[in-house]
């Protein structure tokens, strides 16, 4: 593989994460409850003595949400796409 190639297959990637960050960055903005949803988990442990405090997080409805949001938006471009 030469440079030319690795050069724009990292700038692809750059655009792609540039691209995901800023939407990621507008849905931060409107409030949406992603990540806050009735039966995402959060257990907080507080710290004892030399223990220090753990958190964990698990968001499984809002990546449920998300992943059946995404299938049908990318269902709807590859149908338009074959046409």
């Amino acid at each position: 593989m030469d440079f030319s190639t690795l050069g724009k297959g990292i700038l692809i990637l750059g655009v792609l994460l540039v691209a995901v960050g800023g939407l990621m960055w507008l849905l931060g903005r409107t409030g949406l409850p992603l990540g806050r949803l009735p039966g995402d988990i959060h257990v907080e442990t507080e710290g004892e003595g030399q223990r220090p405090a753990v958190s964990c997080y698990v968001p499984i409805v809002s990546m449920i949400l998300l992943s059946l949001v995404l299938t049908v938006i990318l269902n709807i471009v590859i149908r338009l796409l074959n046409r």
